[in-house]
Formats: structure tokens, C-alpha cells, sequence
């Protein structure tokens, strides 16, 4: 099968990996951790950043360090994986669900912002949401495919709420010319095998407050003060290996290479698939700034049914394929979280075909998808 994305271990993993084997730091102290947090925090134009243990624990630890308490709400995205609203939860939070832009499938600002205007009042502790009474304690947009929605820091400071991205695709993605950690107070980064860097599991936080994130990362190193077993808060182990690091470091190394092979994709699938007739493409930023963490296309609305018999014949040409995220406020454990309509991620999850889009791909190997779409679709039209 041509695999949707798998890791591209084509640098210095195997020699950085030899290198923790031969000094002993396979554990999460080590100098390939330090410096993976410097090469993620460049490449997002922050002053620092604080590598963990998972994407999701990065998520909660953002989260508590933007203050986030139990029983308080955070503003989210139900067309997200479902890692968004679990670090939420953990928090002992709820996620009040927000549907999506159609153009950009994230958030967006000015609906966010009817919603707190017509849907929150401000009380002693802050904005508070009126049909619950709990506290709104932050917005957490998520950076879909790497692309970043527009006017979050303008929204974060009218209702002095904390503003955490949810970017764990978007390394390397920009806008307007300014890197993807300028967008908001803490942006979180998974790094999961199938991401376009990966360092076998892991996450990290960036951020524009050098004291949070040394805060971020004092918690993440279970709250330790000093040598001793001294400590001097409820900490989190959520630290990163110098293993995963180390391979991390070799992947930070292509990111250029592997962003520029990821917007080649885009583009040949957005024009070898124009020629089905109603479908479209992934989204994309004006500026062509998005990471572009996979591709795919969308079928026509109202046409859901057409996922099956593409997905048959993508499956017989040997060919991986799969559907995009369910959305969270579908999901069991979330059914009564508050939430406003979805008529948008309601009908579009069902219809999104995500196709190969691993930086090794060949030239034939993306013709051979294209071509068996093209076929599928001219079939289904007859």
C-alpha cells in the first residue's frame, strides 16, 4: 500500500540516536533535548520552548499554565482530533464547541466573538458564560492542516482571555510573512509518527513569555526545585527523552525540505483532481503559508456516499486512504458539552478524503492516486 504518512528518516537519526547510546543519556536529560527546543522554537519565532512528552500533554500543560481550573469552559473547535478536548478535560475543564469556517476549517474570530458578546457576562473572576455560570477561562483555536485562522490575538485581548494554539501539524507554517508561534501566548506542537517532523512520540510548547514557559517547564519536570527530592507544586512528568530528541534534532534539520515537498503535493493534487467536476481541495492560506500536513480532496455536498466507493477503489489500486476528524461534539464523552450549531463540520467530515501525502512520496506514486480518483469519479458520473 502507498501509506497516507510515515516518517522520513532520511538525515542524522541514526547517528544522533548512536550518539545517546554511546554517552548513556537515553532518559529525559540530555543535550539533544535542550536542543530540539531550541531548533522548534526558532523555526516558530519565539524566544523558547519546552519540549513534552506527547502533543496532548503539551496541550494540558499550556492550559494550566494559562490558568485553566476545574469546571471552568474553554472556546475550541469540534472539527479537531479528539486530543483538543481531552487536555481540556484533564484539566478538569469542559470545551464549549465552536463549528468551523468552511473556507479555512477553523475557528473563526467574528463568531467567536458574537457568541462571548451575546453568551457571557463579566464578573468578578472574569468573563463567565450565562447558561452554565462556570468561568470562560481561554480560546483555544486549532490550527487545522497548519493553516492559521486570523484575528485571535485582536479577540484574546477584547475579553483578556489566554490565547493557546492548538497547532500540532503546523510547524513551519506561516502568515503574512510571520512565523506560526507569533499568533498567540502558547502554541503547542505534536511530533507523532505521522506528523511531517516527528520524533517518534512528543510535543513541545513555544511561547512569546519567557517566565511561562520556564513555569511550563519547571511543571513539566514534576515541579522539582534543586538536587534533592524537593518540590514545590502538584507537577506533571511530561518530559521528553533525549531519545526522541535526538531524532527529533535530525528531523528539525529537513524541515525546510520536508514543508517545500508537502506544498508540492498540495499543489499536484489541487491540479491533477480539477478535473473532478464539484470536488474540491484542502484549504489553503492566500499567502500559500500552511504547513500543508496532508492533502486530499472533498466530495460534492451531498454526495457523503461517493467516500465509499473512492475509498473501494483507492484500496484496490493499493492505495491508503481514510476520512478526516469525527467531530468532538459526535464523540461520546462530549455529547453535552455546550456548543453552538454545526452545520458546517457536520456535513463536511463525512465527505473528506485524505490521500498519501508522505514526503517520500514518488511522482508515480502521486499519479497513480490521482489517476484512480480521476477513474472513480468518471465512473460515479456515468
Amino acid at each position: 500500500m502507498i501509506p497516507l504518512a510515515i516518517p522520513n528518516l532520511c538525515g542524522n537519526e541514526a547517528r544522533y540516536l548512536q550518539e545517546c547510546v554511546a554517552t548513556g543519556f537515553v532518559s529525559s536529560v540530555g543535550p539533544f533535548v535542550s536542543r530540539f527546543e531550541e531548533l522548534v522554537a526558532a523555526a516558530a519565532g519565539t524566544p523558547g520552548g519546552v519540549a513534552t512528552s506527547a502533543g496532548t500533554t503539551g496541550l494540558h500543560l499550556a492550559l494550566v499554565c494559562a490558568g485553566v481550573k476545574p469546571g471552568d469552559l474553554v472556546v475550541t473547535a469540534s472539527f479537531s482530533f479528539i486530543a483538543t478536548a481531552n487536555a481540556i478535560s484533564h484539566c478538569g475543564a469542559t470545551p464549549w464547541l465552536f463549528d468551523i469556517d468552511p473556507q479555512t476549517w477553523c475557528l473563526n474570530a467574528d463568531e467567536v466573538r458574537r457568541a462571548l458578546k451575546a453568551g457571557t457576562s463579566c464578573g468578578p473572576d472574569g468573563v463567565v458564560h450565562k447558561a452554565t455560570g462556570r468561568r470562560v477561562a481561554a480560546i483555544m483555536p486549532v490550527y487545522t492542516n497548519g493553516y492559521i485562522p486570523e484575528g485571535f490575538r485582536d479577540l484574546a485581548r477584547e475579553f483578556d482571555l489566554p490565547l493557546i494554539a492548538d497547532a500540532a501539524p503546523a510547524i513551519g507554517s506561516t502568515r503574512g510573512g510571520e512565523a506560526v508561534g507569533r499568533f498567540a501566548d502558547l502554541t503547542v506542537f505534536s511530533f507523532n509518527g505521522n506528523k511531517t517532523v516527528t520524533s517518534g512520540g512528543g510535543g513541545a510548547i513555544v511561547g512569546l513569555e519567557p517566565s511561562v514557559l520556564a513555569r511550563a517547564k519547571h511543571l513539566s519536570s514534576t515541579a522539582r526545585v534543586g538536587a534533592d527530592y524537593d518540590h514545590d507544586a502538584v507537577g506533571f512528568n511530561y518530559r521528553m527523552t533525549n531519545v526522541e530528541a535526538a531524532v527529533g534534532c535530525a528531523q528539525m534539520e529537513n524541515l525546510d525540505r520536508f514543508v517545500g515537498v508537502k506544498r508540492r503535493i498540495r499543489d499536484f493534487y489541487r491540479l491533477r483532481l480539477a478535473a473532478c467536476t464539484g470536488w474540491s481541495a484542502f484549504p489553503d492560506a492566500p499567502d500559500k503559508g500552511n504547513a500543508c500536513w496532508f492533502s486530499g480532496c472533498v466530495l460534492p455536498e451531498g454526495h457523503a456516499a461517493l467516500f465509499d466507493t473512492v475509498a473501494r477503489a483507492l484500496t484496490a489500486a493499493g492505495v491508503q486512504c481514510r476520512p478526516f476528524w469525527k467531530p468532538i461534539h459526535l464523540q461520546e464523552p462530549y455529547r453535552s458539552c455546550p456548543r453552538n450549531g454545526m452545520p458546517v463540520c457536520e456535513s463536511l467530515w463525512r465527505r473528506v478524503v485524505v490521500l498519501p501525502s508522505s514526503t517520500q512520496i514518488t511522482d508515480a506514486e502521486l499519479e497513480l492516486v490521482a489517476t484512480t480518483i480521476v477513474d472513480a469519479f468518471v465512473a460515479s458520473a456515468r
